[in-house]
């Protein structure tokens, strides 16, 4: 993920496009964590990385990067858009190791009534494959 000061985000979208290959499970480190405002608890592994995002990258109505910024292996996005028809905005920090594979994902939502909306979604969306229990369904 190099950044393009013309286009925040634009790497890290094309990476998250490739949710389910070889090329997008090879970027993370074994044992990746995501933490989200959306959730109670973190999902640990790929298999979980990727379950959230094949269901999140389908729920926003509109998803824009604009700002991103690299401090030594953390890469801060901000982001705004809209779900649900209302607008929703937020910061995600990706954390790479040493071995340059992404070792945690932070997800920060807002506002509330979204992050609520959001939670309950995902839940839904994610039945049998996360712990009801992780969201405030």
């Amino acid at each position: 993920m190099t950044p393009t000061p013309s286009a925040p985000g634009s790497a890290w979208r094309a990476l998250v496009r490739k949710n389910g290959t070889v090329e997008f499970a090879a970027a993370f480190s074994r044992t990746v964590s995501l933490e989200a405002s959306v959730m109670n608890e973190r999902c640990i592994g790929v298999y979980l990385v990727a379950a959230f995002f094949a269901a999140t990258t389908t729920m926003y109505d509109r998803l824009d990067f604009t700002h991103e910024t690299v401090a030594g292996r953390k890469t801060f996005f901000e982001w705004e858009g809209a779900a649900f028809g209302f607008d929703i905005a937020g910061t995600t920090v990706v954390t790479r190791n040493e071995a340059g594979l992404i070792d945690s994902i932070r997800l920060y939502h807002r506002p509330l009534h979204q992050i609520v909306r959001f939670s309950t979604e995902l839940a839904q969306r994610l039945e049998g494959k996360v712990d009801r229990r992780m969201f405030g369904a």
